[in-house]
């Protein structure tokens, strides 16, 4: 049995695999090739699992193959989407792949010296495919009766609303070509990805049969939901992107930091690269100590320096300690803004902060923070109040420009996890 596919199997990685898979993967090193789709300018957590996937690859021994689908990303794949996407350029397409390699890269080792992991467009091939030549040499392989019967053909078909149309309806054949094409180029003869995609796998080995007499396979992972059943790789505010700019390394750790108890060993498996025995420790961990949150720790720090680096996790931590009193000197006034995002906020003019400032009790009540200034008195004199997360100690303490970071915020927490972000207006 294929060490790859073991490890594969107790992560809980494994959902099927055509018949054979195991046994050629055992025999000797294989390149195996998963495709991404470039319709946004970053991937999202939801693209973790199948990258993982090909992490496990290149440690068991193979080579990795990351097909970034600059082709067939002008026409969208219609697998669990209710509606057809809308339709990119070429010049999108072309940066979003671009980006997409970058983020690979934290993953993938594209210098190593016996199995280093290979990059490819399918718009290097299909970008010159001729209509007539494509339908008589690739098309006719391709029943639509059986392409008809795929769910998520039915599923489109049965909507009056949105249908299929012949674009969506053709990204099989296209797929299929993509594994034909790194069947002669690169030797590949597996494809992985999410269980969505068997149907489009298996038409690639068949076709690889029909047309070169070849043997291929094909290896699934399951898709990824929540303890509740959801979707996994949203939160509230959307997706949870791999790209710094569009989910900072902060939003990042507190998506993982977040994880329910019943799913934290689950995800362990699945998007770490902890051992079976460091996850067994973490699952004891959280059935005797679950306020700990050790094992949520284990996974947010892990995930968050494989995306972000030593430093993006630094500052996500610091970021996080924040949250419960930490030192506030370090951060930015932009990761300041973005940890306290969702807290209840107001604004002071910087001409109120001149000077000598405001008293701390005018300060609190104007704010909002104290209901009155009798309230923030007895709120001061009782320590429950800090600036900036340093206590303050009486009620002549004055506040000024001076307190603000970088000039644009003052935060303010009254008791334990109370907190009020004052924006210093121009």
């Amino acid at each position: 049995m294929s060490a790859l596919i073991e490890e594969l199997r107790w992560r809980g990685l494994l959902q099927d695999a055509t018949e054979g898979a195991a046994e050629h993967l055992a025999e000797a090193p294989r390149s195996a090739y998963i495709g991404f789709d470039p319709t946004a300018r970053s991937l999202h957590v939801g693209s973790l699992l199948v990258i993982m996937d090909l992490v496990h690859m290149q440690r068991h021994g193979h080579t990795p193959i990351a097909l970034v689908g600059g082709g067939t990303g002008l026409i969208g794949d219609p697998s669990g989407k209710e509606t057809e996407r809308q339709l990119l350029t070429k010049e999108q397409v072309g940066e979003n792949a671009e980006g997409i390699r970058a983020q690979l890269a934290h993953f993938l080792d594209f210098e190593a010296k016996s199995n280093a992991a290979v990059m490819r467009n399918n718009l290097d091939w299909l970008g010159g495919l001729a209509l007539v030549d494509f339908l008589r040499d690739i098309g006719k392989h391709f029943s639509v009766n059986q392409m008809m019967a795929r769910e998520s053909v039915k599923r489109r078909l049965a909507d009056e609303t949105s249908g299929l149309s012949y674009t969506e309806f053709s990204y099989a054949l296209l797929q299929s070509y993509d594994f034909l094409e790194l069947y002669r180029r690169e030797g590949c003869t597996i494809q992985m990805g999410g269980s969505d995609q068997w149907g489009n796998i298996t038409a690639g080995t068949d076709l690889i049969r029909r047309v070169e007499g070849g043997r291929a396979f094909g290896v699934v992972s399951p898709l990824v939901t929540n303890s509740a059943g959801k979707k996994f790789g949203k939160s509230e505010a959307g997706n949870i992107w791999l790209d710094a700019e569009l989910t900072s390394p902060f939003q990042f750790y507190q998506f993982w930091i977040n994880t329910e108890d019943t799913d934290t060993v689950r995800y362990l498996k699945y998007f770490s690269l902890l051992s079976q025995d460091d996850i067994g420790l973490l699952d004891a961990a959280t059935q005797t100590e679950p306020h700990l949150r050790s094992a949520q720790k284990a996974l947010a720090e892990d995930v968050t320096r494989r995306v972000h680096g030593e430093t993006g996790l630094a500052k996500a931590v610091q970021a996080t300690g924040a949250l419960f009193g930490g030192d506030l000197s370090g951060l930015s006034a932009d990761d300041v803004a973005d940890v306290f995002s969702d807290v209840p906020s107001s604004e002071v003019t910087r001409e109120k902060l001149g000077g000598e400032g405001m008293s701390i009790v005018d300060f609190l009540s104007e704010s909002g923070v104290a209901s009155s200034k009798g309230d923030a008195r007895r709120a001061v004199e009782g320590g429950g109040v800090y600036l900036n997360n340093v206590r303050v100690e009486g009620i002549e303490r004055r506040v000024t420009m001076a307190d603000a970071l970088e000039g644009r915020f003052l935060v303010i927490r009254k008791g334990k996890r109370s907190y009020h972000l004052v924006a210093v207006l121009p």
